[in-house]
């Protein structure tokens, strides 16, 4: 699976770039003290943890935008499961660029590693292949690029990117309109240019949403129902808009909703900044 399609490459670029100058600013002055301009090394990519890795093609961009004479191969495809001890890749090239770069390298793979290890542990405790789980904008500033890739990675789908690739409507922008039936009335208004999604907290909502919002809205997110008000959620929207729960969904309670039926999708912030960041080192070896 080519989990890099469509991927901004030149936004992932600016961002390494924005890293280093954050990381290494006027120059590596333990480096260059120690270690002599010429000198190569070579190190192992070291997995101390098992999980599913993923970032691997991030991890190499980043010594490519260092010093291009840097080689890097891994045993490992992003999206595999790696066991504790098992040496993912290697690399080599000069001391100073590699050790320049090792410190970013591993914070990436890391960090992605454990969000796509965390989506597929949801994935196998949902055990439903009728509703895909996706990530939201509950991520870290900066960041988001690389951790909405892990969570396609670990077998999850993105919501939207940002603010400005599709229309959500949540309970503040309802409150802000005085009541949901007067934002359908705008929503008539509307020239679509992006999906739009529209939030309801009770039955009695998306009741509305289901009697007048057909052509307006593409999906309906269910935030905080239990699993009773879920199952009659689904039979009261019978197919005819996409559904999402969203609230509270987490790795440790989202099997309960497994056995649900017209539930399209499963969002949680929990994915992308509740998760632990896989054990990934660079071991020099020579």
């Amino acid at each position: 699976m080519n989990h890099y399609k469509n991927f901004n490459w030149r936004e992932c670029d600016k961002l390494i770039r924005l890293a280093l100058q954050e990381d290494v600013g006027r120059g590596d002055v333990t480096s260059e003290f120690l270690i002599p301009r010429n000198e190569h090394s070579k190190a192992i990519v070291l997995v101390k943890e098992t999980g599913i890795i993923a970032g691997l093609k991030i991890f190499e961009r980043v010594f490519e935008l260092i010093d291009k004479n840097v080689k890097v191969k891994f045993f490992v495809k992003d999206g595999d499961k790696v066991k504790k001890g098992k040496v993912a890749g290697e690399i080599s090239g000069k001391t100073r660029s590699l050790l320049m770069g090792e410190r970013l390298s591993l914070n990436i793979i890391q960090r992605m590693s454990g969000i796509a290890t965390m989506l597929n542990e949801a994935t196998r405790r949902l055990n439903n292949k009728n509703i895909k789980i996706l990530d939201t904008r509950k991520t870290t500033p900066n960041f988001r690029l690389f951790e909405k890739l892990a969570v396609k990675i670990g077998g999850g789908e993105n919501h939207r990117f940002g603010l400005y690739d599709m229309m959500l409507i949540k309970d503040n922008h309802i409150e802000a309109n005085d009541g949901i039936e007067n934002v359908l009335k705008k929503l008539k208004r509307f020239r679509k240019k992006v999906k739009v999604e529209i939030e309801v907290k009770d039955l009695n909502e998306l009741k509305l949403v289901v009697e007048k919002g057909r052509g307006l809205v593409d999906r309906i997110m269910f935030d905080n129902f239990n699993l009773s008000q879920l199952k009659k959620a689904g039979e009261l929207v019978k197919g005819r808009f996409e559904t999402e729960i969203s609230g509270g969904v987490n790795i440790s309670n989202i099997r309960k909703y497994s056995k649900l039926r017209g539930i399209n999708y499963i969002s949680s912030g929990a994915l992308t900044h509740s998760n632990k960041s896989l054990d990934i080192a660079l071991d020099f070896i020579s």
